[in-house]
């Protein structure tokens, strides 16, 4: 089932009965079930949402994202008693050992350079030495492969010279906002599977609560980019719009394609993460990441 995002932009009271959420703005009434609910943005400061509402949303694993005052998503509400085993997953992902983590980042960066090609050759752009990055990959990425992959993706990516920064100039506040998103779903799909986003498989950081979603991100990526690149040939302004955060937003009802289906990308990321939680606990030996493209 395809779960809806709500982007509130304005002012609202939202509320919760017989479990639907009830959203009062200026001029209107409406009513959601709350299952049928994935995302939610709340972006306005003139926003009241209620507690049970909040819990309710929880419990239904539906992540809530806040803005700061300039519009940014900066927080999030999740779930964190998610799964029915979850003590006995937190205790194989806490006792994951070395090799095998080094082992699970290098199938991730190798599926992410691959998808980095798959999309330069999607726009007719120079991707083969990506191909050959891909293969070099080491255990743990000794060699920094990514790097290399990510130094020559970024360069022949738009048609002019760009420089991938957090803080720099248009495009790069459009991939912040898609990546941002991206990574709030990466961590609604890792607690719907047990999983802590605090413990990565690579990233560490003692200040970061979602180095997990940080590593299992990493090959969606190429989705947010891809957006982007249309945002840019189908709108002129250069700021965060409305229009362009919702566009932004559709991201996460993209098509990826697994080796006998399809899904939306939502849909699929529990795939990805319900199997990385089966390579903790010993069951398979590798993360199924979807193709981006079929």
């Amino acid at each position: 089932m395809i779960k809806r995002t709500l982007f509130f932009s304005n002012k609202a009271t939202i509320n919760t009965k017989n479990e639907q959420l009830v959203i009062k703005t200026s001029n209107r009434e409406v009513t959601v079930p709350i299952e049928d609910i994935g995302f939610i943005v709340l972006e306005h400061h003139e926003i009241y949402i209620t507690i049970p509402s909040l819990i309710k949303l929880s419990e239904n694993n539906v992540a809530v994202i806040f803005c700061n005052q300039k519009h940014m998503p900066t927080s999030m509400l999740l779930n964190l008693d998610n799964h029915h085993i979850q003590q006995e997953i937190f205790k194989y992902q806490i006792n994951a050992t070395e090799p095998l983590k080094k082992q699970l980042w290098q199938q991730t960066i190798k599926t992410k350079i691959k998808h980095q090609a798959q999309h330069l050759q999607l726009l007719n752009k120079p991707f083969e030495v990506l191909n050959y990055y891909e293969s070099k990959v080491l255990s743990g990425d000794t060699t920094n492969m990514e790097a290399a992959a990510a130094a020559h993706y970024w360069k022949h990516l738009f048609d002019y010279d760009f420089k991938r920064d957090r803080y720099g100039v248009y495009p790069n506040l459009f991939l912040n906002y898609g990546y941002i998103i991206l990574r709030a779903a990466v961590a609604r799909a890792l607690a719907g599977s047990g999983l802590l986003s605090t413990l990565g498989i690579h990233h560490h950081n003692k200040y970061n609560a979602f180095c997990l979603a940080d590593d299992i991100m990493e090959p969606f990526r190429p989705l947010v980019d891809l957006k982007v690149i249309e945002i840019m040939n189908n709108f002129e302004e250069q700021e965060l719009t409305t229009d362009i955060k919702a566009e932004l937003l559709k991201v996460l009802t993209e098509t990826v394609y697994f080796e006998n289906a399809k899904s939306t990308l939502m849909v699929a990321l529990s795939k990805t993460t319900s199997s990385l939680q089966q390579c903790y606990t010993g069951n398979i030996k590798k993360i199924i990441y979807p193709d981006l493209w079929n």
